[in-house]
């Protein structure tokens, strides 16, 4: 792969900081969004960014200097719309300076987006990538080819997730509007109707889902994007609860599932599969002992979900539930039902 010369002048680039440039990249982010704000002529004011970006409105007019008199972006202030504009069209933002690294990463992204062919997101992924791509200096010479060769993403199964219903949610999350839908459950052949209030969508696992509040339950519910249809957004407006964390709903969870009633969970695994679980972090609560013969315990604090239980049946003989005793007998009997398939 080419490298860059460290010698060779870019573009402008913003005032670093001494510390790993952490508030160099802040800058750069609020730059990169209001640039995208200015060519979908959106109008945006000082007002509204800082509340927006959760900084001071000075804050934000630096950042517009710096856009119009560093980086020579045609913006003025159309007194009408009252908010900032493109005189002109702008289709690239200028690249700042990158480093080797950060360049590498950006390919390396690029590359990760790939799980994604097939299904409705690639479209939208690869021109934005394209428009990255795009803007970075002639000089750096880095080539999409060399990177292919070098790094490869194979996922498991590309999500089913239907773009559509994911731009619908994400903006009826964005202005806090109740929506409705059909939703199929696994393993049950037929749908319900559900109306709920979108709190926040998060990719679990490299599966998208809609943490809500369903209305029929009275209660946060997980679904799945990809077994939501029929979605409808109602144009009724509500208000999220301030308590609501996604952070501390998920904190006890294994995966997607949220962790209520979590237990200490104790789970003996035979060599190979301790060897295998010691390479990542399952949860943050994760700790393991290791024994002379090369198996070991592992202990975790979460709740009893299906995807737990899925997890330590995929070891099959491998791993052992040791306690509670209510997850060692459930998959005990999943295990004996799988069993009797095969009699």
């Amino acid at each position: 792969m080419s490298r860059i010369s460290p010698q060779k002048k870019r573009s402008v680039t913003p005032k670093k900081s001494s510390k790993n440039g952490r508030a160099a990249r802040q800058p750069m982010l609020r730059i990169m969004k209001i640039h995208g704000l200015l060519q979908d002529r959106k109008f945006p004011n000082c007002q509204a960014l800082s509340r927006d970006f959760e900084v001071s409105y000075k804050t934000i007019q630096r950042d517009i200097d710096y856009m119009r008199d560093q980086m020579q972006l045609p913006i003025d202030y159309d007194s009408v719309n009252r908010g900032f504009i493109y005189t002109r069209e702008v289709k690239n933002l200028p690249m700042v300076a990158l480093r080797d690294g950060e360049i590498v990463a950006l390919l390396v992204a690029q590359r990760a987006a790939e799980q994604y062919r097939g299904t409705p997101f690639e479209k939208s992924l690869r021109s934005a990538f394209e428009r990255l791509i795009e803007g970075l200096p002639s000089s750096s010479e880095i080539s999409l080819r060399e990177l292919g060769a070098a790094v490869t993403f194979r996922p498991s199964g590309p999500p089913a997730s239907d773009l559509e219903s994911f731009q619908a949610l994400s903006n009826a999350l964005l202005e806090s509007q109740e929506v409705s839908f059909q939703y199929k459950k696994p393993g049950d052949g037929f749908e319900t109707e559900r109306r709920v209030h979108p709190y926040h969508l998060g990719c679990i696992g490299g599966i998208w889902y809609l943490i809500a509040f369903d209305l029929g339950r009275k209660a946060i519910r997980t679904f799945a994007l990809a077994r939501i249809a029929k979605l409808k957004n109602l144009n009724r407006r509500f208000t999220r609860p301030e308590s609501f964390s996604i952070e501390e709903m998920l904190s006890d969870s294994f995966s997607a599932f949220e962790g209520a009633n979590a237990q200490q969970v104790r789970i003996l695994l035979d060599p190979l599969a301790a060897s295998l679980t010691s390479e990542r972090k399952w949860h943050p609560s994760q700790k393991m002992t290791f024994r002379k013969d090369g198996s070991a315990e592992l202990s975790l604090k979460v709740g009893l979900a299906p995807d737990l239980e899925a997890w330590i049946m995929g070891w099959g003989p491998r791993a052992k539930v040791l306690s509670p005793t209510v997850l060692k007998n459930r998959i005990g009997a999943a295990l004996q039902k799988a069993v009797m398939q095969y009699k």
